[in-house]
């Protein structure tokens, strides 16, 4: 799915209408639902992450957690209890990448109540995990192409027919 928006506005109501989707679906993980951002600085990811959140019911701001590498939310959803939001832009060597086990980054990933936005996921080696892979391209000032692709993006016909 190709998404064109024009406004940082525009970004989030993408973002918004995915969590709401997700919200109804009826499908069951086995494994949190990840959600795998990449595109470049000023993309849209931290953007869209703050519309999901607004859609999944989140009423605090939404920071990009650059430097803590991780903020958890809480989630009320009969089945999705936290929403965790990973940016692994500073993730640069193994030894980087180790201070995100020590966060409980497989512990976190493997609980089907959580659901799981990590920025910069290419950084990571998560590309064999289920999910949904999300691209961001910077057109232009105001313009975002967003790629959304997954297999369980068939089972969001809330979201695939808006």
């Amino acid at each position: 799915m190709v998404l064109i928006t024009n406004s940082t506005e525009e970004t989030k109501i993408i973002g918004m209408k995915l969590a709401s989707a997700i919200l109804k679906s009826k499908k069951r993980q086995e494994r949190a639902l990840i959600l795998k951002l990449e595109g470049d600085l000023g993309g849209g990811k931290t953007t869209f992450i703050q519309g999901f959140a607004k859609g999944l019911g989140i009423r605090q701001s939404v920071l990009s957690p650059t430097f803590i590498l991780m903020r958890r939310y809480s989630v009320n959803h009969d089945r999705y209890h936290n929403f965790y939001h990973f940016d692994c832009y500073r993730l640069e060597t193994e030894a980087d990448r180790e201070n995100l086990q020590e966060l409980g980054f497989e512990k976190i990933i493997n609980s089907p109540n959580n659901i799981v936005a990590v920025e910069w996921s290419n950084r990571i080696d998560i590309s064999n995990l289920p999910g949904l892979n999300i691209k961001f391209l910077f057109e232009n000032e105001n313009e975002r192409k967003i790629i959304i692709e997954g297999s369980l993006l068939s089972e969001l016909s809330q979201f695939n027919n808006e």
